[in-house]
């Protein structure tokens, strides 16, 4: 398959170039999800500086955490563009390959805190549609994470909600190193490329 709108070659907008860097810090590489955003400057602008905002730290989540919350929420919506992103994200912010081998079975693997599974828990619900949040579930969450933190870990299940649909929808194609972190760490899950080729 084709995507919907193929990405853009090239940055010239200087300020964008400079935003861009985030991802290269992230990721290695500028997403191509981004490059198609660009089509609309003040589009990729925003999105950049949104995603920046929502992954800075400010409480108890980590960087690497904050990614293993985007893996779950992506998994959760079935978007392979951000399954792959979001994963090769964790590896690079200090995920060990235990907690990147089974975060996607985290309700069952000694690698995930109560505190890490409640949080993760909430993602999955959250991510889902319609959504359903377990009244305990909302328990957990509060009795681990303070109401700041939860406004971190919602900002990173919105994010990727916007994401999941941007990249499914689009199809973007999918990035050689972002494949290749998906298929050493996603067997378990058994991710293909699907419609991102």
């Amino acid at each position: 398959m084709m995507p919907l709108v193929k990405p853009l070659k090239d940055i010239k907008d200087p300020e964008i170039k400079k935003l861009v860097d985030f991802f290269n810090e992230t990721l290695g590489f500028c997403p191509n999800s981004v490059l198609t955003m660009l089509r609309r400057p003040n589009l990729a602008k925003s999105f950049v500086k949104l995603n920046m905002a929502v992954m800075e730290n400010h409480g108890e989540l980590t960087s690497e955490f904050k990614r293993l919350i985007a893996f779950i929420s992506s998994n959760t919506a079935g978007c392979r563009y951000c399954q792959a992103h979001t994963i090769r994200a964790a590896e690079r912010y200090g995920a060990t390959a235990d907690r990147l081998f089974n975060v996607w079975d985290f309700k069952n693997h000694d690698s995930f805190t109560k505190a890490e599974k409640a949080a993760l828990q909430f993602t999955q619900e959250a991510s889902s549609i319609p959504v359903t949040i377990d009244p305990v579930t909302e328990k957990n969450l509060k009795l681990y994470w303070s109401e700041d933190d939860i406004v971190e870990i919602m900002g990173v299940i919105a994010l990727f909600g916007y994401l999941n649909r941007w990249n499914d929808v689009m199809g973007t194609t999918i990035e050689t190193d972002a494949i290749s972190s998906a298929q050493e760490f996603l067997e378990g899950i058994h991710w293909d490329i699907g419609k991102h080729t």
